[in-house]
């Protein structure tokens, strides 16, 4: 009979890895996304927003714009690091998610297919953890950099043998 931590182990994903493993550069790609109606919808809903601009296509048109408009939180929650492998690969070393930001450079509307991906821009050892600094970047489907920001969170390093 296999034990809970036989059965759990053979269905990880990917290798762990500890803050060590890591090296500036790497890049953990999301899958891409268009943005539907439906997604707009939902965003409203779960954010609570009533701004008619992220809900009243007529209302946008009124201002020269071509569709309803992303909110930033909508464009930013793509780069959610679960979307991806990365979250795969610290589920022994992540402690903490401790900190975001990020910059909205360039609109978002329905219809738009987003490509969102994290990197490693920096490793900040400590004695027993370290600070894994993430590039957050959100493109276009024109190639466009829409947001970029950072994301950092707090890693053991790994155990001693």
């Amino acid at each position: 009979m296999t034990t809970p931590a036989e059965l759990q182990a053979s269905h990880r994903l990917c290798e762990q890895r500890w803050f060590d493993d890591f090296q500036v550069g790497e890049r953990f790609p999301m899958p891409s996304r268009t943005l539907t109606d439906a997604l707009f919808a939902a965003f409203q809903l779960a954010s609570g927003d009533n701004h008619p601009i992220h809900y009243d296509v007529e209302f946008c048109r009124r201002h020269g714009m071509p569709h309803m408009l992303a909110h930033g939180f909508q464009v930013l929650i793509q780069t959610a690091a679960g979307a991806g492998l990365f979250p795969h690969t610290v589920e022994d070393s992540l402690k903490a998610f401790i900190e975001q930001s990020s910059r909205f450079l360039s609109p978002v509307y329905v219809g738009d297919t987003l490509y969102s991906a994290i990197e490693v821009a920096e490793l900040l050892p400590g004695r027993t953890t370290g600070v894994l600094v993430m590039r957050s970047t959100v493109h276009n489907q024109n190639g466009v950099l829409v947001m970029d920001g950072v994301q950092k969170y707090l890693l053991r390093k790994r155990p001693a043998a």
